[in-house]
C-alpha cells in the first residue's frame, strides 16, 4: 500500500507563527495506523508552497510519515484550492499511489475543496467527512461518512482513492525522539511537478477581515428601582411590551 498525505500550514490565530493543520493531523494518523496493519506499506507527506512549508513537512515527518515532499510554489502567495489541487494531482497520478488521504479541511479558510478537485482531477473515487475506513482483501475500501442528524453513510471505494477525514476518526499519537531526530536529517523530496506550468486561478481573494464585534449586552446601573424602570423603557423600545 502506498499512501500519500496531504498536509497545510496554517498561521496560529492571534499570534506570529504557523503550524500544521489539525485536520491533517487525523489524515497522517489514519495513514499511519493503515501502515501498522498492513506491513510494507509507505506513508508520504506532500505540502505545497515555498520554502516555509518545510516545517510542516518536517513535523509530519517527526509524526512518522515515511518521506516527506515539498512541491514547490513561487512567488509566497495565496494558494487557491484549485491550483493545490492541480499540482498535487500531477504529482500524484505520476507517482501511483494507492491511497490519497487529507483532513476535512483547512483551519484557515474552511473551504472543504482540495480533497474533492484532486479525486476529480484524477478521476478517482472519493469520500469526504470520513469516521471509519477499513481496507478489504479485494482491493476495496469500505468508509463511514459523517452526516448530519448522526447520521452515518457507509461506502466501498475502489483503489486507488481519495478521502478526507474528519476530527475525531482516531487520537493524533506523539512523535517519538527517533522520528524527531529522522526528520531533522532527513532530504525532503522537491521532485518537478509533470505536467507543465501551475494552471491560472480561477477565483480571486478581495478582501479578508475580521468583523467588527459588537457589545452582546446592556448593563443597567443604579437602584433596583432605577435598574427597573430603565428595563422596562428599553422592553417598550424593542416592541417587546
Amino acid at each position: 500500500m502506498h499512501i500519500l498525505v496531504c498536509v497545510k500550514q496554517v498561521a496560529l490565530p492571534g499570534a506570529s507563527g504557523s503550524r500544521i493543520n489539525r485536520y491533517d493531523e487525523y489524515a497522517l494518523e489514519e495513514a499511519l495506523l493503515i501502515k501498522e496493519r498492513m506491513p510494507g506499506t509507505t506513508v508520504h507527506a506532500v505540502s505545497v508552497g515555498s520554502q516555509r512549508v518545510e516545517a510542516v513537512i518536517r513535523r509530519a515527518m517527526e509524526l512518522g510519515a515515511d518521506t516527506g515532499i515539498q512541491l514547490s510554489f513561487e512567488p509566497d502567495e495565496e494558494q487557491t484550492p484549485y491550483q493545490v489541487a492541480s499540482l498535487i494531482a500531477s504529482y500524484a497520478r505520476a507517482a501511483r499511489y494507492d491511497m490519497i488521504i487529507a483532513g476535512v479541511m483547512a483551519e484557515d479558510d474552511l473551504q472543504m475543496q482540495t480533497g474533492p478537485m484532486i479525486a476529480a482531477l484524477l478521476d478517482y473515487p472519493y469520500a469526504s467527512a470520513v469516521i471509519a475506513q477499513e481496507i478489504r482483501p479485494d482491493n476495496t475500501v469500505y468508509v463511514e461518512r459523517e452526516c448530519d442528524a448522526r447520521q452515518r453513510q457507509c461506502v466501498e471505494l475502489e483503489l486507488p482513492c481519495v478521502i478526507t477525514v474528519q476530527s475525531g476518526i482516531n487520537r493524533p499519537r506523539y512523535p517519538s525522539l527517533s522520528n524527531i531526530l529522522r526528520a531533522k536529517q532527513q532530504e525532503i523530496l522537491r521532485p518537478s511537478v509533470p505536467g507543465g506550468n501551475m494552471p491560472a486561478a480561477r477565483e480571486t481573494v478581495t478582501r479578508t477581515f475580521q468583523p467588527e464585534i459588537k457589545p452582546k449586552g446592556v448593563f443597567l446601573g443604579g437602584t433596583p428601582r432605577e435598574k427597573a424602570a430603565r428595563l422596562l423603557g428599553i422592553l417598550h423600545e424593542k416592541s417587546f411590551l
